[in-house]
């Protein structure tokens, strides 16, 4: 007896009223990298160094200034260039506390990127970065960002400023979060991701079906108990505030096509870009740190080493 192959689940999207049409100043999205070329301002701090690409699969890293990058990247797009955004910014708690790891307490110090300015400097970076991302959106895009209660608060104040639509706020519920090691706090076991449209009017895309599907038939929920990142996503290495691929598949499934453009200001250790990977979409990840870029390539290529790949 012939067994048929098991049938894939249809992506349907629900898009919130149809899609605007294409004007004659629409800047249509190349095949290729859209930040092939791309020329900063004069006055940039950091130059932009293309470190990895892969243009058969769609998934171009890039060293730089995030602010710097974007920036050009509106200028060249003025509509909007990317169809969605993932954002794991800093959490700003590198302040000299401690936390448990893996049985020892260790300090809670990733980096003097993750060091807290104050507040109102902290919120400043939030909208600075924020606005960026809103204006490389296209006009139905939507962003995913990421983080604790030390910086989330800010992120969402800053969305409503700068006029986004807050579509919802997942609750990511690790099974297994460290102790709270002082015993003055509840144990920490979320992490807050709030999903957000460029802004009010926005038709944003949402699989509905896909995502009630992965639910076991029943509407999906917003609150995702996911296991933190496996021992083979850090077979390269591991970022601080690494994020479990299985989350931003998701956020990439819930709210893209197939073959839409994710960009990530903010890479670290490559996990959108294994991600989009998966889910068969195109990313660009910015990133100013040498040694993350180096461990998100070595993961890129380990996702499919039969498919040629340029490195710089």
């Amino acid at each position: 007896m012939v067994r048929k192959a098991p049938r894939k689940p249809r992506l349907r999207s629900v898009s919130h009223g149809s899609l605007p049409k294409r004007t004659a100043h629409t800047y249509v999205l190349p095949a290729g990298d859209p930040l092939e070329g791309l020329v900063l301002d004069a006055a940039s701090v950091m130059p932009l160094k293309k470190v990895f690409a892969d243009g058969g699969r769609g998934v171009w890293l890039y060293q730089g200034n995030c602010l710097e990058v974007m920036d050009a990247l509106s200028q060249r797009f003025p509509e909007g260039v990317a169809d969605m955004v993932f954002a794991d910014p800093p959490y700003f708690l590198s302040n000299g506390g401690i936390t448990c790891h893996a049985g020892r307490i260790v300090k809670v110090d990733k980096g003097a990127w993750d060091r807290s300015r104050g507040p109102e400097l902290n919120h400043e970076f939030n909208r600075a970065w924020l606005e960026r991302c809103q204006r490389i959106l296209k006009p139905n895009g939507t962003i995913w960002v990421s983080g604790t209660h030390h910086v989330i608060f800010s992120v969402g104040f800053a969305m409503q400023q700068l006029g986004m639509k807050i579509l919802n706020d997942i609750a990511w519920e690790k099974p297994n979060p460290p102790p709270n090691l002082s015993c003055r706090y509840f144990t920490h076991a979320t992490e807050t991701i709030i999903w957000a449209a460029k802004g009010e009017k926005a038709k944003h895309v949402f699989n509905y079906e896909l995502m009630r599907e992965i639910a076991g038939n029943r509407q999906m929920k917003s609150v995702w108990r996911i296991l933190p990142p496996e021992n083979g996503e850090k077979a390269f290495g591991k970022h601080p505030t690494q994020k479990p691929v299985a989350i931003v598949e998701r956020c990439i499934l819930a709210s893209t096509r197939p073959g839409d453009l994710v960009l990530d200001p903010f890479l670290g250790g490559g996990t959108t870009a294994v991600a989009a990977l998966h889910a068969g979409r195109k990313c660009v990840g910015i990133e100013l740190e040498e040694e993350y870029l180096r461990m998100s390539k070595s993961r890129i290529v380990a996702e499919g080493k039969q498919v040629r790949a340029t490195l710089f």
